[in-house]
């Protein structure tokens, strides 16, 4: 990976100097149909975490998630009632202050930079701006409905989880993959369970402080495949600190995000989908068009 600040038409990728949404252009109307044939008993994994108070988050840059309810329906109908109202109607309401990194989330292509670069040649400098992205924000990302692959690393090192700084290689991932007997191809979404979800609201300092994740070659062997996502039971995806790499931030990220334009979707939880034993299965996964986010919450689902 390499800076470029001037000569940004180098980084142009394959599906031209307008295009905003990267790998999910593999996301056919065939590969969506080839998805939903893989529900075969009607049962939905639920593979999103609660979002609540205390998530899990990494400071400065994570604010914690607050929900107060900012308007009661026993005000409502005591104001009603003041202006003879009959039926006494209420409401409740809350507000929300978070970043859309908490809890269950996918990354847009906006998210990271290489100095000034973003993906498909865009300047940062005209593309970040006070109230969010001018371009490559979350609502560009379409409905994610597509074949989803689970590989399984947890036991790499025998026992339930992979520990904090464990990076998980190329190697690994293609093992995984045949003990799974399942390949992997473009459009796919292709779901890493380290066992690391585990700790999510069990003992977050631990969680935040360091994961266990693929390392940059390894995400380029799926980025290489021409899947649309890489998801993982962990904060980052990708091994923190990266003991091959101690003077690199984020190398997968900017990777995946900036120069492979591959989603990236965190804090997943793959228990379920372990113990229900389908290594393959439709993956839907719809982000809210918040205008100009780096990030949206979502609830992704396995339909078996």
């Amino acid at each position: 990976m390499t800076d470029c600040v001037h000569d940004h038409s180098a980084f142009v990728g394959p599906w031209g100097p307008d295009d905003r949404i990267g790998a999910a252009n593999h996301l056919t109307d065939e590969r969506r149909l080839a998805a939903l044939a893989l529900a075969r008993t009607g049962a939905v994994v639920d593979l999103g975490h609660t979002i609540a108070d205390g998530a899990p988050r990494i400071p400065p840059s994570q604010t914690p998630y607050v929900m107060t309810l900012a308007t009661r329906s026993a005000t409502v109908v005591r104001d009603l009632d003041a202006h003879k109202v009959e039926n006494r109607f209420g409401a409740n309401l809350e507000r929300i202050d978070m970043t859309t990194h908490v809890g269950t989330h996918i990354d847009a292509l906006g998210h990271v930079t290489v100095g000034d670069r973003m993906y498909n040649g865009r300047s940062a400098h005209h593309t970040v701006g006070d109230h969010g992205l001018a371009d490559l924000g979350v609502e560009h990302i379409p409905p994610i409905v597509t074949r989803g692959v689970l590989l399984d690393v947890s036991g790499l090192d025998g026992g339930p989880m992979l520990e904090s700084g464990r990076p998980v290689s190329r190697d690994e991932l293609l093992r995984a993959r045949d003990a799974a007997g399942v390949d992997v191809g473009p459009g796919d979404v292709v779901c890493i369970h380290t066992g690391w979800g585990g700790l999510f609201m069990v003992d977050n300092n631990r969680y935040v402080r360091g994961e266990p994740g693929i390392d940059v070659d390894a995400a380029e062997w799926l980025t290489e495949q021409g899947v649309v996502a890489i998801a993982a039971d962990n904060m980052a995806v990708e091994v923190i600190p990266n003991p091959r790499h101690p003077k690199l931030i984020m190398p997968v990220h900017q990777h995946a995000l900036v120069e492979s334009g591959v989603y990236l979707v965190e804090n997943l939880k793959l228990d379920e989908l372990v113990t229900a034993g389908r290594s393959e299965f439709c993956f839907v996964l719809l982000a809210t068009k918040l205008k100009g986010a780096t990030g949206s919450p979502v609830r992704p689902v396995a339909l078996l």
